[in-house]
């Protein structure tokens, strides 16, 4: 089945380029101009990834970032004029998946929308019997099936693909230190091209949900001049 991409891009050129780009590659694409649209569409559609454009009129795609994600854990790629290490850390924080900078080569466009939707849709597996399909640490379970995070009390806390990616990255290697480059390779893989700073924001991110004081993280120890430990038993079910 092909995926469905949304494309929110105010640029009538650039959003009717990569629409028609998209759906020359087996994608369902479909373009809108503003974060209204968007929700309009997405209220009649079923979306499984959005290409959101950061420098929309009215809405920027950074606030529509960060709302999709209170609620949604629909992957989102920016794209955006901004280059600045700043500004891509900035739109990691408001929960996109990745990045990409204009002006882009269509290809890699593509080549990120399948390393976000394998990240999102591939990896689940159907559970079988003897194996693994839940994770359980510090009073949290994270469902691998339905890539859910739980705490212990049965309410479910959002989490984007990268921070599954991430936080199951630090359950298979637990109580050991791992280097920045080691994490970005297991949470993402070597094509996933992230810098390793990136890392350093997903992690702050992912503290604030799992972690009781994510000020005075107990969970996911910083390791100076080493990386990240990850410190709690876990207990595969």
């Amino acid at each position: 089945m092909e995926s469905a991409i949304l494309v929110v891009e105010d640029n009538r050129e650039i959003r009717e380029l990569v629409v028609r780009y998209l759906g020359e590659h087996a994608f369902r694409a479909v373009g809108v101009a503003d974060g209204r649209a968007m929700r309009t569409l997405m209220e009649r559609e079923k979306i499984d990834l959005i290409v959101l454009d950061v420098m929309l009129p009215q809405e920027d795609g950074l606030s529509l970032c960060r709302t999709l994600r209170e609620h949604s854990r629909i992957p989102i790629i920016l794209l955006t004029a901004l280059g600045e290490h700043s500004d891509r850390i900035v739109g990691l924080e408001m929960g996109a998946d990745d990045y990409l900078t204009k002006p882009f080569d269509p290809r890699e466009l593509v080549a990120r929308i399948k390393a976000v939707l394998r990240r999102c849709q591939g990896e689940p597996e159907k559970p079988r019997p003897g194996k693994t399909t839940r994770i359980r640490f510090a009073g949290w379970t994270l469902h691998l099936t339905r890539r859910e995070l739980v705490d212990a009390e049965g309410l479910v806390e959002p989490l984007s693909a990268g921070e599954c990616d991430l936080l199951l990255a630090f359950l298979h290697q637990p109580n050991q230190i791992l280097s920045r480059e080691r994490l970005l390779d297991l949470a993402h893989g070597k094509a996933a091209e992230q810098y390793d700073r990136s890392i350093d924001t997903q992690v702050m991110r992912l503290r604030r949900k799992i972690e009781e004081d994510p000020k005075d993280p107990k969970l996911i120890k910083t390791v100076w001049g080493g990386g990240y430990l990850f410190s709690a038993e876990v207990t595969p079910l």
